[in-house]
């Protein structure tokens, strides 16, 4: 039997495998079910590749993921994200950031203006589709934090 899940599930499976890295999660699917989810969820999707931290105000870089969009558009750990295609982020919340990104989808390109080292710059990236790569990266991140018992085996 086929299950479907309300997108705020997917959304924690995928932020159970990307950001909480190191430390141990159970999760209450299947590796089979978490596996099938995820690849669905992220296949066709696009992505940045920047890990950001909230800072009072505002966003900044805490890590880019190597060769991502973000990497080779030149953003680096430090920058502090002053807008994106015209929208200010001095303010922003990692959410506001984050919606603004998915309304860049259809084009998938993105205008930044960026803090580093006392001086703005701008910054152009474009969005990228996941490869079938960094798909099994992320499902085999999730299964070995989440599903212990079965990481390795049981998908």
């Amino acid at each position: 039997m086929h299950r479907t899940y309300p997108k705020f599930i997917l959304a924690a499976l995928l932020v159970s495998a990307v950001a909480f890295a190191g430390q141990e999660k159970q999760c209450n699917f299947s590796a089979r079910e978490c596996e099938q989810q995820i690849r669905q969820m992220l296949t066709g999707r696009r992505f940045l590749g920047v890990f950001i931290e909230e800072k009072n105000p505002g966003l900044v870089i805490k890590d880019v993921a190597p060769d991502s969009p973000a990497a080779r558009a030149g953003l680096r750990a430090g920058d502090r994200l002053i807008a994106v295609n015209g929208k200010s982020l001095t303010q922003a919340t990692s959410l506001e950031f984050k919606q603004i990104l998915g309304s860049s989808r259809e084009t998938g390109r993105l205008w930044m203006i960026i803090w580093r080292r006392g001086a703005y710059a701008k910054i152009e990236a474009r969005l990228e589709p996941y490869t079938k790569e960094q798909i099994d990266k992320i499902i085999n991140t999730h299964l070995a934090e989440s599903h212990t018992s079965t990481a390795g085996g049981g998908h």
